[in-house]
C-alpha cells in the first residue's frame, strides 16, 4: 500500500473512532440510545445487513424484534405501531433483596404485561394478523435441532436467552438466571448463532452457549417463535391499533400496585418509609448496594439501558401513527407522553448525577459497552471488568453521603410522575370511542 493509501486507512479509522467517542459520550450525558446518539452526532446512516438481514435497530426489544421479523417478510408495519398493538405501556416496580450474595437488585416494568412474555406475544401477534408458531422444548438438545432447522431453513427465529448466559453484555456471574429479553437468531453458521439485538451489526453467540442461555430461565425455558406473516393493511393496522390503546388504558387504570401505575405511588412511598422492611432507608441503610439501585433506575429508566427506558417516547410515537389510521385527535396525547418522557428523564439524572465522579464513570463505562456492541457486535470485556469492578467499590461505600435528601426527592419526582401518568392515561381513556 502506498504512502496516500495508508494515510486515507489511517484517517478513516481515526475518523471512526472519533464517531464512537463522540456517540458514547452522548450516550453517557444524555441516557438517549445508541440509534438516537448516532443520529444527533453523524446524521442518520444507511441500514446495514447480513446475508439477506438487514439492521433496523430499535428501542424496545420485544416489539423491534417482531417488527424486525415482519419487515425480513415484507410487512411494513414499524415498531410503534407493534408496540402499541401490545398493549402499549405498563408500569411496574419490584425491589428484590437475595441472601445469598447480599444483594439487591430493583426491577422496573414499562411495557404492558411486562412480567408475561409468552401472553404479551401472543395477543401483539393475534391483533396484527401474523400467525406463528411458538415452540417449547424441555430437553437441551431437541430446542437445539428445532432452531437449527428453522435457521437453516431461512426462518428467522425470536428467541429468549438468558443475558448473563449469553454472554455479550459483560454481566458478572451473580446476575446468572435473572432473566432477560428477546433477540432475533437470523441465521448460523458451524459454531455460532448471529443475533440481531437492536444493533447495526450481528452478535456472534457460540452455539452450545445460547443452547444454555435459552434453557437456564424456567419459566420460559427455550421458548422460540416463528412468525409466519401475510399482508398487514392499514385496517388491520388500525384494528390492532384501536384494540391496543384500549388494552393500554384498561391495564394501566387497574388497582395492581405491582403491575399498574400504584406501582410508581408505591414506590414513592418505599423510598421514603423508614418504618417498612422493603423501605429504602431501611434496606440501604449501611449504603450497601444502594449505588447499583441507583444506576439500575438510570439504565432502566433511560434509552441507553438494554430494555430500551421508559418507553413513553415510543407510545408517543405510536400516538401520532395511529392518529390518521383511527381518525383521532391523538396529537396532544402524543405531546403529553413525550413531556412525560421528559420527567422520567430528570427522574434519571437526579437518581444517577453525572457531576458525581463515580456515577459519571459508571455512565460511560454503560454507553461505552452498549455502542460497541450496537455497533460492531461485541465489547469490550476490559469495559465489562471496569464498570462492575467499580460498581463492586461503590455498591460498598456509596459516594452520596445525604441519602435522606435524595430520597425525598426522588420519592417526590415519583410520586408526581404517578399523579401526571393517571391523569394522561384518563384523558387518552376519554378519547375513544365506545365500544
Amino acid at each position: 500500500m502506498g504512502r496516500v493509501g495508508l494515510c486515507r486507512e489511517r484517517s478513516i479509522v481515526t475518523s471512526k473512532k472519533q464517531l464512537k467517542a463522540r456517540v458514547r459520550a452522548r450516550m453517557a450525558k444524555t441516557g438517549e440510545s445508541y440509534t438516537a446518539a448516532r443520529r444527533h452526532v453523524a446524521g442518520v446512516s444507511p441500514a446495514r445487513g447480513d446475508a439477506g438481514w438487514t439492521f433496523r435497530g430499535g428501542r424496545h426489544p420485544y416489539s423491534a424484534a417482531i417488527d424486525s421479523v415482519l419487515a425480513h417478510h415484507g410487512v411494513e408495519a414499524g415498531e410503534p405501531l407493534v408496540f402499541l398493538a401490545g398493549g402499549g405501556l405498563g408500569a411496574g416496580y419490584i425491589l428484590w433483596e437475595f441472601k445469598h450474595d447480599d444483594s439487591r437488585h430493583l426491577v422496573l416494568g414499562f411495557r404492558n404485561q411486562w412480567q408475561y412474555y409468552d401472553r404479551w406475544m401472543a395477543k401483539t401477534l393475534d391483533r396484527l394478523g401474523v400467525a406463528f408458531e411458538a415452540h417449547r422444548t424441555a430437553g437441551a438438545k431437541g430446542a437445539a435441532k428445532r432452531l437449527a432447522e428453522e435457521l437453516d431453513a431461512g426462518h428467522p427465529c425470536i428467541v429468549l436467552p438468558d443475558r448473563q448466559v449469553i454472554g455479550y453484555w459483560l454481566l458478572p456471574p451473580h446476575l446468572d438466571g435473572h432473566g432477560g429479553h428477546p433477540v432475533v437468531a437470523y441465521r448460523r453458521d458451524e459454531a455460532d448463532v448471529l443475533v440481531d439485538d437492536r444493533g447495526q451489526a450481528p452478535v456472534r453467540v457460540p452455539a452450545e452457549r445460547m443452547d444454555a442461555a435459552r434453557a437456564r430461565v424456567s419459566s420460559y425455558k427455550n421458548v422460540l417463535h416463528v412468525l409466519r406473516p401475510g399482508e398487514a393493511g392499514p385496517g388491520r393496522l388500525a384494528e390492532a391499533a384501536l384494540a391496543g390503546l384500549r388494552d393500554c388504558v384498561e391495564h394501566l387504570s387497574v388497582s395492581s400496585d405491582s403491575f399498574s401505575l400504584p406501582a410508581w405511588r408505591k414506590w414513592s412511598r418505599m423510598i421514603t418509609d423508614g418504618g417498612n422492611a422493603k423501605g429504602w432507608p431501611r434496606v440501604f441503610a449501611d449504603g450497601r448496594g444502594l449505588s447499583g439501585a441507583l444506576l439500575s433506575m438510570w439504565e432502566g429508566v433511560e434509552p441507553v439501558g438494554m430494555d430500551g427506558g421508559n418507553l413513553r417516547d415510543l407510545f408517543a410515537d405510536a400516538l401520532d401513527q395511529a392518529a390518521p389510521l383511527l381518525g383521532l385527535p391523538l396529537g396532544e396525547p402524543a405531546a403529553e407522553f413525550r413531556h412525560l418522557h421528559a420527567l422520567w428523564h430528570d427522574l434519571a439524572e437526579a437518581a444517577l448525577p453525572s457531576d458525581v465522579p463515580e456515577f459519571a464513570r459508571m455512565r460511560e463505562l454503560t454507553a461505552a459497552i452498549r455502542e460497541s456492541l450496537l455497533s460492531e457486535g461485541t465489547a469490550s470485556p476490559e469495559d465489562g471488568r471496569e464498570l462492575w469492578e467499580l460498581r463492586a467499590v461503590v455498591d460498598r461505600e456509596p459516594p452520596v453521603k445525604d441519602t435522606g435528601a435524595l430520597f425525598a426527592d426522588l420519592g417526590e419526582r415519583i410520586a408526581g410522575l404517578y399523579r401526571a401518568e393517571t391523569e394522561a392515561v384518563a384523558r387518552l381513556r376519554s378519547l375513544l370511542p365506545e365500544r
